[in-house]
């Protein structure tokens, strides 16, 4: 991306802030990092972290699309951009970003536009500022890296550079599983045109494809069978877009594997992380 596309975006942006339409009231700060921050002339994709608070009525959308296995934070992300493309947005993760990621603040509540049309001019070019590597990357997430936020990324590099965990990628094959019994709780779960159940029949079904199914599986934080006290050593969790990704380590430490569906989907592949212990004691402590 040019720098002057960059910065068409950025003031566009800076445009419907001032505006303060709904989700966008809820906006706290702006900032801007990375390649476009550095002064780069062609900076890529545009880096946004948003820090912003929550209501009861946000909240909810963000529930239902989990639920739905839309983009929770799609709205906020339309309200910022409109339709355009490049935007690589993280949202509350200010101090979960990588070192070195220089955030500059672009707009805060309260400011007027033409305070925050200022702090955009001074982020002036630099012509030694070349476009930025992707922080924490790895082959495994070569083209996926825009549905893998970027803390769950630095996490899990860490995670495998300390050689605690392996980590396998998997394009998981659109089909169902042959337990009855699996069949009849995803359908108890979602409407049979969800991305959630698409994406979670996929992973049952390779789950027994790899002989896993016979131990104890949790699909979204529920177990397939009618046990709930079998969840470490042995026990796959299936997790959808990232969900519970808190609990991985905890996880992985009493002996459990993990399959990240990283972007569910109605139609397109099905993109998944097989995530398993390769040394306990290089594990982080709880």
């Amino acid at each position: 991306m040019k720098r002057e596309r960059a910065t068409e975006l950025l003031q566009e942006m800076l445009d419907r802030l001032d505006e303060a339409e709904r989700p966008l009231d809820l906006v706290d700060e702006v900032h801007v990092f990375g390649s476009y921050a550095r002064g780069a002339l062609e900076p890529g994709d545009l880096d946004v972290a948003v820090v912003h608070r929550t209501d009861t009525e946000f909240t909810e959308d963000v529930v239902s699309a989990m639920m739905s296995g839309r983009d929770p934070m799609a709205g906020m992300k339309r309200a910022l951009k409109g339709n355009r493309r490049g935007v690589q947005f993280q949202f509350n993760q200010n101090d979960n970003l990588p070192e070195g990621s220089e955030l500059r603040l672009l707009w805060k509540r309260g400011d007027t536009r033409a305070v925050a049309a200022g702090r955009l001019q001074a982020m002036k070019v630099n012509p030694a500022a070349g476009r930025a590597p992707r922080d924490a990357m790895i082959n495994q997430f070569d083209g996926l890296d825009r549905w893998i936020p970027l803390p769950v990324r630095v996490r899990l590099v860490e995670l495998l550079d300390a050689g605690g965990i392996e980590i396998r990628r998997i394009e998981l094959a659109d089909a169902a599983p042959t337990s009855s019994v699996a069949v009849a709780a995803l359908a108890r779960r979602w409407k049979a045109d969800s991305p959630l159940r698409r994406s979670a029949a996929a992973a049952v079904h390779y789950a027994e494809e790899s002989g896993m199914a016979s131990k104890a599986v949790w699909v979204q934080g529920q177990p397939l069978g009618p046990r709930r006290d079998q969840y470490g050593a042995g026990a796959l969790w299936i997790n959808l877009g990232w969900y519970d990704f808190d609990q991985l380590v905890y996880r992985l430490r009493q002996g459990a594997q993990c399959l990240e569906v990283i972007r569910p989907t109605r139609t397109q592949p099905l993109h998944a992380l097989h995530l398993t212990v390769h040394d306990a004691a290089a594990l982080p402590q709880l």
